[in-house]
């Protein structure tokens, strides 16, 4: 089941059937109200991002007056009145989205309920519902990433017909109040059996995307999660960015081959940061990849703003020109040169000082125009080569 190419279709209304899922980028909403998210849409939709990725809409622990996360503990999956708003003002935003040809994302927290709640507080759960082996112990161990309590966080029983039922029923809601598509919330600590035969067919019969938070930094870990139906998080390339590739001490050359994108690009959401995730030191040359670069990429709103002009360029960059299997160029140590297919020819520049690099392209005897750092077009030489000057710190897009 992939996003891209794909209309999203299902429950939306005809605005978001209207885009192709990876067309554009999603935009990352957390911790923000229903109405103040709806009032952004407008610019959001004109900046290019073709979804947006809402918090949990349940009711949860956590108030504004407590500490982050709040929207992610549950206490009732099947009331949407919660912190960010009331049920009302969430079907208002989905549709609102949809009216600006955006397809709507929802968080879904499938894995556990509050911690420290008596269990008796929980309208549709109790004791006989839950695991209760304790906490997390060995986070290289599989058996208790699934059986254990994450954080103190009580661990639904996946296994129990009756915590399926509810939380199918949970899903039904967010299909009702017209959604494109589920992040599923710790996909890690659940096991997989659970999505393959239960959480993604209820998404698919319901005509929902699925992507899995799957926080793990190996790709044939990941890779086991994509079995079962879904999309997952690019973990891994993000681990490449944030410590090697765009790190403050980083080289480039740790993009080539990195990620889950490197060998499923139809089946990835790429990032940068979110939340939980800190940025690399060079927070933008890694946006400038992402967004040009193969997968389902996502901006996150509390780090980068909608009306930002340098994602906006990179967004139109890749609407107009980021089609086709991405091959690499060029890599050294400060310097990464990849090109979509005969499409677009994006080059990277970590470095201090302008970088003049020459590589090899799919064009002969060509005039490439550059789009986002006003460097200049260049004409390819009849064997393809062209001759790149990038800026420090920066990137150029060349297509012809």
């Amino acid at each position: 089941m992939s996003w891209f190419g794909a209309p999203a279709v299902g429950n939306g209304a005809s605005g978001a059937a209207a885009v192709g899922l990876g067309a554009g980028a999603v935009y990352q909403y957390y911790h923000t109200p229903w109405n103040e998210v709806r009032r952004a849409l407008p610019a959001v939709a004109e900046a290019g991002y073709d979804a947006i990725q809402l918090p949990p809409a349940q009711r949860s622990k956590r108030t504004w007056d407590d500490p982050e996360p709040r929207g992610y503990q549950p206490i009732d999956h099947l009331d949407f009145d919660s912190v960010f708003g009331t049920e009302a003002e969430y079907r208002s935003l989905v549709d609102a989205a949809h009216e600006q040809g955006l397809a709507v994302i929802a968080d879904a927290v499938v894995n556990h309920m509050a911690e420290g709640v008596d269990f008796s507080a929980f309208p549709h759960v109790g004791w006989d519902d839950f695991r209760h082996e304790g906490p997390i112990r060995d986070d290289e161990d599989d058996w208790e990433l699934e059986n254990r309590d994450l954080e103190g966080l009580p661990d639904l029983k996946q296994e129990s017909a009756h915590v399926r039922a509810y939380l199918e029923a949970y899903v039904d809601r967010y299909a009702d109040c017209g959604v494109d598509g589920l992040r599923w919330d710790a996909v890690k600590h659940m096991p997989r059996w659970f999505f393959h035969d239960h959480a993604n067919p209820w998404a698919r019969a319901r005509e929902l995307f699925t992507v899995g938070e799957v926080l793990h930094g190996s790709v044939s870990y990941c890779e086991r999660y994509l079995e079962t139906g879904m999309t997952v998080m690019d973990y891994p390339l993000y681990f490449v960015m944030r410590e090697e590739a765009f790190g403050r001490d980083g080289d480039l050359r740790a993009l080539d081959g990195a990620g889950v994108v490197d060998s499923h690009p139809h089946q990835t959401l790429t990032f940068v940061s979110n939340h939980d995730s800190p940025p690399p030191a060079h927070e933008l040359l890694a946006y400038a990849y992402i967004l040009t670069f193969e997968g389902y990429p996502r901006v996150y709103s509390g780090r980068i703003d909608v009306d930002d002009e340098r994602v906006r360029n990179l967004l139109w960059v890749r609407r107009t020109f980021a089609r086709g299997s991405a091959h690499t160029r060029h890599a050294d140590r400060d310097v990464y040169v990849f090109e979509r297919e005969g499409n677009l020819l994006v080059g990277l520049n970590r470095g201090d000082e302008r970088a003049t690099v020459s590589v090899e392209t799919s064009w002969s005897d060509t005039f490439l125009h550059e789009h986002s750092a006003g460097a200049g077009n260049r004409l390819t030489d009849e064997e393809g080569w062209v001759e790149l000057h990038i800026p420090p710190d920066g990137w150029v897009c060349y297509a012809p």
